[in-house]
Parts: C-alpha cells; structure tokens; sequence
C-alpha cells in the first residue's frame, strides 16, 4: 500500500510537470523550443542532464541543445551522430512503454560509434534498481505521421535510482509535448517564412502563396482562415483537411460556420476572452457526432496585401490525449489506488474548502456562529458591510460569499450541518493475518463498494488509510446522521466471499461536525475519538453481557 506521503510527492511531480508542459507552448522560434524541451527535463522530472538530438534534412542528428551540465554541453553541443548509429541504439535494450533503457550491460558495445555522447563521473550501483553512470535512457520524438524528429536522451535521476512506472510515464507524456511543440516550431517557422514571402516579394507572390497553401492544406495539425471585420467577422472560409477530420465536417459545412457556433457553451467565454491577433486558449470544439473534443487556438493575422484586407489564420490542436493525461494523473494523486476513493489529501482538501478560519469565540471545539448583531466577532481588519448584516473579507481572511458551515447544536428542531463519520472495521487484522492481504485488500474493496451504494450522489467516501474510511454527508441532523451510520454499519456486516470463502468484518462509527473556525485535521481528530469511544463503550457491554 502506498504511503500517505506519497500522494503529495505525487501532486508535487504533478505540478512541475504541467509547469515544464506549459512552457513548451511559450517557445517563440524552433532553437528556443528545442532548449525550453532540454530545460524543461532538469526543472520538471528529476533528471540532472537531458539533451535534445533534432534529426536534419539528410537524416542524421545534431545535438541541438543540452541542459544540466556544462561539461556535457562543450563536449556534445553542435556534434552529429549518423542515423544508422541512433537506429541501433533505439533497437536495444529494454522498451519501456515509448522510451528506450539500455543498461550499462549491455551499453558498452556503443562506446566506439559515432553518436556523440558524454558520461558524468559516479559511483558505482549498490542495488538492482540504482542509475549506473553508463546507463542510457532515450525518449524518441514523433510528429503524429509518425516521423521521427529526434532523440530525447537524459542522464543521472536526481534520486539516483531507475525511474519507476510514475517517472516512466511522466518522461512519456513529456516527450509527446515536446514532439508536438517541435512540430509546431517547425511549421510555424515554415509558415513564417512564407508569410514573409508574401509581404515583402510581390514578385514572389504566385510562389509563397504556393508555399503557403502547401503548408496550410499539409499541416498535420487543423489550420483554419476567417474573416476579419465586416458582417460576416469570423465567419471560417478557408479549412485544412486535419481540421476537417478531426470534427468530422466536410469543408463545405465548416464554411457556415464560425468557432463561436461550436465551441462548447461552457467556453464561449474562454473563446471570446481570447485576442484576434496572437490569441491563445484551451478550449473544447463540437464534432458532427455531438461530442467535444479539446483543443488548443492559436491565431495569427495575414494580410493578403500591403494595404489589402485582413484574415485571422488559426492553429488547432488536437490536446484530448494531454486532457485525458491530466485527469488520470490528477485522479491517481487524490485517490486511492486500491478502492478509488478519494485519498487522504483529497478528504481533507474537500474540508478545507467548506471551512472558513474565522475569528472569535470557541465553545465546545465549534467555533461561535453569530452572524448579526452583538453576535458577530470581530477582530483585525474586520467589520460590518454598509446594511450592517455580515462581516467583511477586508484582510483576505472572509469571503462574502462564503456560506458558513455551522454544527448543529441540538437545541434548535431541524438544525441540519456536515456530519463526518469515521469508520474503523472490527476484525479485519485478524483477516489479514489469517487469510493474507490478498483477502484483505479484496475486503476493503467490497466495504468500499458497499459504503459507496449507501450515500447520496453528492456525499463523499474516501479512505484514510489502512482500515479506516470517512464519509462526509451535508445537510444532516443528528438523528439522521445517526441513522446513516447504523445503515452503513448494517451494509458492511454481511459476510463477504473471496475466493470462495465468506469472511465477516464490523465497523465502529464515530460522528464529528464541521463548523467554520476548525481546521480539517480538528474536524477529523473529534470524529475519530467518538469513534473510540464507542468501540470502548461496545466492547465494554459485550463483556458484560459475556
């Protein structure tokens, strides 16, 4: 099982990544997109050294950029290795998904070839998994028709250990951007060129409009060309095949159309915001199927003359597989593995966000819930708003639109609140110890599955750990969160079967409130010893009972 810990180290990998990722679409010509790719490896995934090695127009591969060392860098930097020597080395050695790993093992017969490569002085492996200095990993780069633009190589993890399946599959997606920023570089230097051509070389303007219209209907991504001004502004006139397929609509149908009519409602706002000349977004296109797919614009303005009118040229990208990457790798680091509940973190950064640190008196560990009148606390930086009915965010510290979360007292009839119920299982180390932790964790599956099945749609279920979950469930009273946790109690005593044998297990339930003024772990500790509190009053009665 994994650590606590390691959801947040997850999040944290996370964050660079998108960070690094991000950059490459700042890159403004193809050499500093080749050196943002190399950059981007050293800041965002744990390697000490990465070079870029960018295939030329006759097939071999030019070392085009290097970060992480000086030393690599004077000796590698402008070197070119033959493309049969780049092609052995992408045929050995061990696949690991689209990345290449030739151990040192196996490494040695490429010392004498002509790939222009530089080892960093270390010490020698201790276990299995340790980075050996002579190790290889490479990270080829392909346009989406599948050719290869270079070779991305990298050196010396940070952790000095083999990258495991999370360092693996961030490498992995990090190279398809980098392929894809590269591409982009490419053609947008091309297309720069003939925009040039057309501008500045009238008597060139029969060629670049050639060039540019190769360019254009040739482009492995979806080109577009609209209107500008006019009544008929943005109105798409000219569309690539790319684009044609990737929303499923002939040409002539685009035609009636602008963006504006296919953009997903919820981004229209996003599409709008964006600026005509050298605009960027991220939003999502309609297919003729009625799907959506996500897509990246980027716009720029041509000229057709000197003086004549103006068009708005836009680039789209298909982002659905990089959106789907994300999610995946967002969901991973907030959930469990095991059962797919929320993890942890998730638990707490959803309390978090229902809870307010308000200022003021505390009875009982709930913070005071006036809102009006002599009831209201004050402190630093803090007030009433003009009609004198709320307290003011001044310092940062309230937001006005923040509906406390307030605990139920018990004195009022209908008080409803957030109840947490945390659940501990009874007897379920005694499975483990007796049946294995394949039983085990196939039990905690099913206690899951069978808490799940017994909230509402908008509740949340996770798992804190070991045998322990807590379900958050809003809009309660005492009484029915006391129900609840006697039909969740009743849900997991069933016997479970695995592998054709029936195990049973108990839970213990302790039911804490939220209440603005606490912090999560507080809201968390108070549900926790409730539930050790009945655990010892339950145990207690059954031996009396005995």
């Amino acid at each position: 099982m994994e650590t606590e810990s390691e959801p947040y180290v997850r999040l944290a990998s996370l964050r660079r990544l998108h960070h690094v990722v991000a950059r490459l679409s700042t890159a403004r010509s193809l050499a500093d997109t080749l050196q943002t790719v190399a950059d981007g490896v050293v800041e965002g995934l744990g390697f000490e050294i990465a070079a870029v090695n960018l295939v030329r127009p006759e097939g071999d591969l030019v070392v085009a950029a290097v970060a992480g060392s000086q030393g690599a860098e004077a000796m590698m930097a402008g070197r070119v290795g033959s493309r049969a020597s780049w092609e052995r080395r992408l045929s050995m050695g061990e696949q690991w998904g689209n990345l290449r790993f030739i151990p040192y093992t196996e490494g040695w017969v490429l010392d004498e070839d002509d790939v222009p490569q530089w080892h960093p002085a270390g010490p020698a492996p201790q276990n299995a998994d340790d980075w050996h200095p002579m190790d290889r990993l490479f990270a080829p780069l392909y346009a989406s028709d599948s050719e290869l633009l270079g070779v991305l190589s990298v050196d010396r993890p940070r952790n000095g250990r083999r990258p495991g399946a999370w360092g693996r599959e961030a490498l992995q997606l990090y190279s398809s951007q980098a392929a894809i920023a590269l591409s982009n570089a490419r053609l947008r230097s091309n297309m720069q060129r003939a925009l040039v051509r057309l501008e500045r070389e009238q008597s060139a303007l029969r060629a670049s409009e050639e060039s540019f219209r190769q360019a254009f209907e040739y482009a492995p991504s979806g080109m577009a060309v609209a209107e500008m001004g006019g009544e008929q502004h943005g109105r798409l006139i000219r569309i690539n095949d790319a684009l044609c397929r990737l929303l499923g609509r002939p040409a002539s149908a685009m035609r009636r159309y602008s963006f504006s009519d296919i953009v997903h409602p919820e981004d229209i706002g996003t599409l709008l915001r964006t600026s005509a000349e050298g605009g960027r977004a991220e939003l999502r296109l309609a297919r003729r199927d009625g799907s959506y797919v996500w897509v990246s614009l980027r716009n720029s303005v041509v000229a057709d003359t000197a003086d004549g009118p103006r068009f708005l040229l836009t680039h789209v990208e298909d982002i659905e597989d990089r959106k789907r990457h994300e999610l995946q790798l967002a969901h991973r680091a907030s959930h469990d593995s095991l059962t797919g509940l929320p993890n942890s973190a998730e638990l707490r950064a959803r309390l978090n966000g229902r809870l307010c640190a308000r200022s003021g008196p505390v009875i009982s560990g709930v913070a005071h819930t006036g809102v009006s009148g002599s009831d209201v606390p004050f402190g630093p930086g803090l007030g009433y708003d003009e009609a004198g009915s709320g307290v003011l965010a001044s310092t940062g510290m309230y937001d006005p639109h923040h509906t406390h979360t307030v605990p139920p007292t018990g004195k009022t009839p209908g008080e409803k609140g957030l109840a947490v119920l945390f659940c501990d299982l009874d007897g379920f180390k005694s499975i483990n110890d007796r049946f294995g932790h394949n039983c085990g964790d196939a039990v905690l599956v099913e206690v899951a599955r069978r808490l799940s099945a017994g909230v509402r749609d908008n509740d949340t279920v996770a798992r804190m750990g070991g045998d322990e979950f807590v379900v958050l469930t809003d809009g309660v009273g005492p009484a029915e969160a006391q129900d609840l946790a006697v039909r969740l109690r009743n849900a997991i005593i069933p016997p479970i079967r695995v592998d054709g044998r029936a195990v049973r297990v108990g839970a213990s339930f302790g039911i804490g409130w939220a209440g603005c003024g606490m912090t999560a772990e507080e809201v968390l500790q108070s549900a926790d010893q409730r539930m050790y509190v009945e655990k010892r009053s339950r145990s207690k009665g059954q031996r009396r009972a005995g």
